[in-house]
């Protein structure tokens, strides 16, 4: 008798961003222009890396991959999330929602990983300048970017561990817009207190301790600045600054989610947004923003592709084929 009403729940109800019908429209229109930006921004970004032979070094190399990850994160969701305004009643089924927990859990945890990585190459490259290229050789960035996955996977899997044998027989509504797994837990039909106290324990460490290797690395690189000459340490700063600004975008909220699990779910659901569409959408900024290389480049990309004239007559080719 247990086992059957265990099984009764086979999908789960997401209350999405906002109940308000006026609002949803304006939700869609919205999102659905950050989410293009977030594909055009870091696909503009890998593209440019790839592109340009200049460019193949290894911070940019772990750049790209920081792109194709964002790319990752805000896609695990968004998509459904945008369609889900266009109806009104948002459910997703037990698998799926599983599968975003998997998918959340596995690329969060790899970029956390890969932002360390970032910063030991800025530390190599700034502490150990004449080593920089025999340290960060191409296959030291390989393997750099394979122990982020690597991470992200055994991450995902121990987080995911908690969530598949939990039985829920009664409430499916997730106050969200995914299926997020403090949120999810909760539902089930038997006391989840220690299984979220074991969530938060697995997902703070792992935030913490990148987050504090990451406090440690930019403190040596920003001491050994200041010993050296105002013409590197301007450089140095300019590079450190966008680095910064993002591992505090993308840490801010996973740490006041994960570590401070009980604030109230308006505030993880703004959260929620922030880490899984806006970090996306400025880390491309960020880092184009500031980087007069990746700025050349990517004006060299233009110059190659759009050239003067070529836009306007692959227009002419497109009407004269309608009128044909």
């Amino acid at each position: 008798m247990n086992d059957t009403n265990y099984s009764r729940v086979t999908e789960f109800v997401l209350l999405g961003l906002s109940s308000s019908k006026e609002l949803q429209p304006l939700l869609f229109l919205i999102f659905s222009l950050l989410y293009l930006a977030i594909l055009l921004g870091n696909f503009l970004i890998i593209l440019t890396v790839t592109s340009d032979s200049r460019l193949h070094t290894p911070m940019y190399f772990l750049l790209a991959n920081l792109s194709f990850i964002d790319v990752c994160v805000a896609s695990f969701a968004t998509p459904k999330m945008i369609a889900d305004l266009l109806v009104e009643r948002k459910t997703i089924s037990f698998d799926a929602c599983l599968a975003q927990i998997f998918f959340v859990h596995l690329f969060t945890g790899s970029e956390m990983v890969l932002l360390v990585s970032m910063a030991y190459d800025r530390y190599v490259a700034i502490c150990k300048p004449l080593h920089y290229m025999t340290i960060m050789s191409r296959r030291v960035c390989i393997i750099l970017v394979l122990i982020s996955w690597s991470v992200g996977f055994i991450h995902t899997t121990s987080q995911l561990a908690f969530t598949v044998n939990l039985p829920f027989c009664g409430p499916n509504q997730v106050d969200s817009f995914f299926c997020d797994l403090p949120l999810v837990t909760k539902l089930a039909c038997l006391d989840t207190y220690v299984i979220s106290l074991l969530i938060v324990a697995d997902s703070g460490f792992l935030s913490l301790s990148s987050f504090l290797l990451l406090v440690v690395s930019y403190t040596v690189i920003l001491i050994t600045v200041r010993s050296r000459s105002s013409a590197s340490m301007a450089k140095a700063r300019s590079t450190l600054t966008a680095h910064i600004t993002v591992v505090t975008l993308f840490f801010g909220p996973c740490i006041f989610i994960y570590v401070w699990p009980f604030s109230s779910y308006s505030v993880d659901k703004v959260l929620a947004v922030f880490y899984t569409i806006f970090t996306p959408i400025l880390n491309p900024v960020i880092y184009t923003l500031r980087n007069k290389e990746v700025k050349a480049a990517m004006s060299k990309l233009k110059s190659r592709y759009l050239k003067p004239g070529q836009v306007s007559a692959v227009i002419r080719n497109a009407l004269f084929l309608e009128t044909k």
